[in-house]
């Protein structure tokens, strides 16, 4: 189905954010749904880290991860560790808008952080997450620090 056949279905059943210039759809998207779950994860930016959290008044990485799908229901277990086993690994150059992108920052050797996938130019890689110091924010995948501590991407919208 084509992007605009799915934009119909989708925007009658979920919670549908839309944008100033309500059909503007990039060229790189290829999935309604994936625009949908970018646009309704942009709308957390700003709010502030909570460990455990999963509302507005402060959530944590995978809460924020978890918070975003639900509105789509898509379900995904509760920690950033959990969620790495769910879908498809791709690689940093098959990645798509909306796949979530996982990081080792702790000393422990596993999956301690999540993002989801919301840009793409080409080698540069933008994600949202809640960060334990900033709350809701995107980051690049070129910044020092994501770059050194990326691990993998998941896709779940297949």
């Amino acid at each position: 189905t084509s992007v605009k056949e799915e934009k119909k279905s989708y925007s009658q059943k979920f919670k549908i954010v839309e944008e100033t210039v309500s059909d503007y759809i990039p060229e790189s998207i290829e999935s309604y749904l994936a625009l949908q779950i970018t646009y309704n994860a942009m709308d957390f930016l700003g709010v502030r880290y909570r460990g455990g959290g999963t509302t507005r008044d402060g959530m944590d990485c995978s809460g924020f991860v978890t918070t975003v799908l639900n509105i789509f229901d898509i379900k995904l277990p509760r920690s950033s560790h959990e969620m790495a086993t769910v879908g498809e690994k791709v690689s940093k150059e098959d990645a798509k808008i909306g796949d979530l992108i996982f990081f080792k920052t702790t000393s422990r050797s596993r999956i301690s952080h999540v993002g989801i996938i919301s840009e793409i130019d080409g080698d540069e890689i933008k994600f949202v997450h809640s960060s334990t110091s900033l709350g809701v924010v995107v980051s690049s995948l070129s910044e020092a620090y994501y770059k050194k501590t990326f691990t993998q991407i998941n896709r779940i919208l297949i």
